[in-house]
């Protein structure tokens, strides 16, 4: 079996990583999000040094791609965060708070020198577990 890259549609276009991931676990199936970062489809940065601004887009996309699994944030277990300037981090937790309203995951915070793409401040990934409807 080839390599399958599971990726939205109108993402930037990845040659050799997947967005996301998904294992099934028999009653339910594990979705981890690979790490996400602010930018657009044509692969530029969204307003860099906005920390909030790319969080918020972030937090969209990552949104997006548990959607396509039929899951969402209520069943994230753990998410971990990247930026490039910890003192942001009250910035990045108020947005945060908005998508993680109605559940507490496991998170890990880390200041980075940089993230993958130039002008990205944020970077998130989490990992999910969402319930199988047949088996319930």
């Amino acid at each position: 079996m080839g390599k399958v890259l599971l990726n939205p549609k109108r993402f930037i276009p990845q040659v050799d990583f997947s967005h996301r991931i998904k294992r099934d676990m028999g009653a339910q199936e594990i979705i981890f999000v690979n790490g996400q970062v602010a930018v657009d489809s044509k692969g530029k940065a969204v307003a860099p040094k906005n920390f909030s601004k790319q969080a918020d887009f972030v937090f969209k996309n990552i949104q997006k791609i548990l959607q396509q699994d039929g899951a969402s944030f209520n069943d994230v277990v753990k998410e971990t965060i990247y930026l490039t300037d910890i003192s942001k981090f009250k910035d990045v937790s108020a947005v945060r708070s908005k998508y993680f309203a109605n559940s507490a995951p496991a998170s890990t915070l880390v200041e980075v020198n940089k993230t993958v793409h130039k002008g990205c401040d944020v970077a998130i990934e989490v990992i999910a577990i969402k319930n199988k409807e047949e088996f319930w």
